[in-house]
């Protein structure tokens, strides 16, 4: 179940979003669609909401959001590198203005010689890119969550100084 802050938190990002004349697009990973899910659960979010691409898998990231098989092969797909691209390919994918992206390891256990609850976050906006990177120390389903809450939150803020 969805918390009352995530709901929150969409209802800010959409106020946002409709205030500024912006549409956004997500690529997800380790979420696996929550935050396409979030979204979507709010009324009129496709008037400021274009979707999401659920690239669990490498090929999907290189095949649909255009990120480089080099950079997969040399950092791993949860990379700050193949976040940034995610978000890009997901702004130029979707047809949004702004993107973001996020690629992690929810649990349990490690991947790609990586630890548990590593997470890296992009955001695309018109050709500016960044990415953050974060640990999370929960289960899994609490890492997917706080995940999300941080995309979310990293959106508001970033619309809120413009």
């Amino acid at each position: 179940m969805i918390d009352d802050e995530l709901a929150g938190l969409v209802d800010k990002a959409y106020g946002l979003l409709m205030e500024k004349g912006f549409k956004l697009a997500f690529a997800e990973s380790a979420t696996g669609g929550m935050l396409s899910k979030l979204f979507t659960d709010r009324s009129g979010a496709s008037s400021c909401y274009n979707g999401s691409v659920t690239s669990y898998v490498n090929s999907v990231k290189h095949n649909v959001l255009g990120v480089s098989n080099d950079d997969l092969d040399k950092y791993g797909a949860v990379s700050a590198p193949v976040a940034e691209q995610m978000a890009d390919g997901a702004r130029k994918v979707l047809g949004a203005d702004i993107a973001l992206s996020v690629t992690g390891i929810a649990g349990p256990g490690g991947a790609e010689g990586k630890e548990e609850g590593l997470f890296y976050f992009g955001l695309s906006f018109h050709g500016e890119n960044m990415t953050r990177r974060e640990i999370l120390n929960g289960t899994r389903d609490e890492n997917r969550k706080s995940a999300s809450r941080f995309v979310l939150t990293w959106l508001c803020d970033y619309l809120s100084r413009m």
